[in-house]
């Protein structure tokens, strides 16, 4: 993957992706690659879950200040902030003169009903808190760890929905802004994140689709991760195998080792067709994976799926 031209196409990234894709831990791995080109590089985690430190092995919690996760010898950096829709509620509130209003919702509880009375306020406020973070980071890129899918497309669509029914007002300036910076691909755009199987693949599809027509968005990159690449040895008999090792195993073993080598290949066909149905169905540039040999990511892995990323082609011609 060149990945000066990643960092340079856009300044924010939305990662998409169905839960249980790898989303985090692509997002973390493509900091770290960014950060090896001497980039600083900003994570933005929108759902309070605990990955994207444990990814990188730094302890405690994330919070709204950013924190550095990953320094590189190139001198690029990896830094981590955790934003939520009710804090960027309140700092709007704060900003347009109403703090003491804004902690007395926030002590009755009040601040649901005051955001459910516009839909979509929310996920503007946020966008919007995304949007002057990106300016004023100092950040070369800024990757955002959204939610998954469904709620994904929600987020990045709401703006469009708030600024048409906001006819004035600060309500429809901040839409406006967030729309500007969704539908201006030198400044944001959509890399989609899947696994090679069938209801992930079409899920990605679908959201690729949304997000296109409905917010405009720019789709720049599919990441394949988990893929079940060809391995020639499958196709070798076990029982052939072990007589050229000079070891004997037990026909009953043999038949469990060939039984797991006929798994496998299912699986690698299985990948293979998802594979070809990305590259037909959404005719994007698309990034394969492997699937990695590991319970849980860690800094391990997150190095490894950067260094992967950093060498993987891009292509988007069917194999």
């Amino acid at each position: 993957m060149d990945l000066d031209a990643l960092g340079n196409e856009a300044t924010v990234r939305f990662l998409l992706g169905k839960g249980g894709v790898g989303k985090t831990a692509i997002t973390c791995a493509m900091g770290r690659a960014l950060a090896g080109t001497g980039r600083r590089v900003l994570l933005i985690e929108l759902e309070g879950r605990p990955e994207i430190l444990r990814a990188f092995g730094v302890e405690g919690d994330l919070g709204y200040e950013e924190r550095v996760v990953h320094e590189d010898p190139s001198g690029g950096s990896v830094t981590a902030r955790h934003i939520t829709p009710d804090e960027a509620l309140l700092e709007y509130l704060d900003d347009h003169g109403l703090a003491r209003l804004s902690r007395r919702l926030l002590a009755s509880g009040v601040i649901d009903v005051v955001a459910g009375a516009i839909p979509g306020i929310r996920e503007v406020l946020l966008l919007g808190k995304v949007k002057q973070v990106a300016n004023e980071s100092g950040a070369d890129v800024v990757l955002v760890d959204c939610p998954a899918t469904g709620h994904a497309v929600t987020l990045l669509t709401s703006a469009t929905g708030v600024a048409s029914a906001a006819r004035s007002g600060p309500v429809r300036s901040q839409a406006d802004q967030v729309v500007a910076m969704l539908t201006d691909p030198a400044r944001s755009s959509v890399i989609l994140v899947t696994i090679p199987e069938e209801l992930p693949v079409t899920e990605t599809v679908e959201g690729a689709f949304r997000i296109e027509e409905e917010a405009g968005m720019a789709l720049s990159l599919v990441v394949a991760n988990r893929a079940d690449l060809p391995l020639p040895d499958l196709e070798v008999p076990a029982g052939d195998v072990a007589r050229a090792a000079g070891v004997e195993i037990d026909a009953g073993d043999l038949a469990a080792l060939d039984a797991a080598a006929a798994f496998q290949r299912h699986q690698i066909d299985t990948c293979t067709e998802q594979l070809l149905r990305l590259r037909t169905e959404l005719p994007l540039p698309l990034v394969v994976l492997p699937r990695l040999a590991a319970p849980t990511i860690g800094p391990e892995q997150v190095a490894e799926l950067a260094e992967l990323l950093a060498l993987a082609p891009v292509g988007v011609d069917a194999p």
